[in-house]
């Protein structure tokens, strides 16, 4: 297992009426971009990797949500634990970090599927391309795990 840099995710401001509000706290000014982790396999690795890192793939016919989760220690937990077990994922699991238009994101809303710590976004498959389309910068690997 090797881990790289700090956790970057949005800290949780307040909720309200079922969402989630998210803040940077790193400025006066409001943030452009919400930090989202994926955790993958190695197949979703070597295809993304396909896309010079820019975009994540379609997703398979029984697979009808995209699910980027909001913090990376949630993202860990998928990639440890259910990643390594997993053959379709050749066993191995990889945290993706990466940027979104905020602005897009307001068009979601924050699902916790568990503990506080386990938000993520249902994006539904039809609606990939369009997400892709606002990752600014590239997808990046912060750590792996056998």
């Amino acid at each position: 297992m090797a881990e790289a840099g700090a956790i970057g995710s949005p800290q949780l401001a307040y909720r309200d009426s079922n969402s989630l509000h998210m803040s940077h706290n790193t400025n006066d000014e409001a943030p452009k971009t919400v930090t989202l982790y994926r955790p993958i396999g190695q197949k979703e690795l070597d295809l993304i990797a396909e896309t010079g890192w820019t975009a994540f793939p379609p997703r398979l016919y029984f697979q009808p949500i995209f699910y980027p989760v909001l913090n990376e220690e949630y993202a860990i937990q998928i990639a440890r634990d259910w990643n390594t077990k997993d053959v379709n994922s050749g066993f191995v699991g990889y945290v993706t970090e990466f940027e979104v238009e905020k602005k897009y994101l307001e068009g979601f809303e924050v699902h916790i599927v568990g503990s506080l710590v386990h938000q993520e976004y249902w994006i539904p498959s039809s609606e990939l391309d369009q997400f892709n389309e606002h990752i600014i910068g590239p997808i990046r690997v912060k750590c792996e795990f056998r």
